[in-house]
């Protein structure tokens, strides 16, 4: 069993993790953790899979021509048209 001890810097209570916790985490300095705490237990998970990056190929998969001829349709009045208010051009 590992120990370590929760300390303030600046406004914040830190806890140092042990090179060993971090190996087994398979995570590094900078990395995000997601946290859990319920009843007295702290879970720490890295945080990898629940904000994905998704490429501009999977992000358009299943779009087709029709779907942009749609969207370009239902958007001219943003591109299109004389200024209405202040906006900076």
């Amino acid at each position: 069993m590992l120990v370590t001890k929760i300390r303030k810097q600046g406004g914040a209570a830190v806890v140092t993790l042990p090179a060993e916790v971090l190996r087994q985490l398979d995570a590094g300095v900078g990395e995000v953790l997601s946290i859990v705490a319920s009843q007295h237990t702290v879970i720490l998970r890295p945080a990898r899979g629940e904000r994905r990056r998704y490429s501009l190929e999977e992000l358009l998969a299943g779009v087709t021509e029709q779907d942009m001829q749609v969207l370009a349709e239902d958007t001219a009045w943003a591109r299109e048209g004389a200024p209405a208010g202040r906006e900076l051009i």
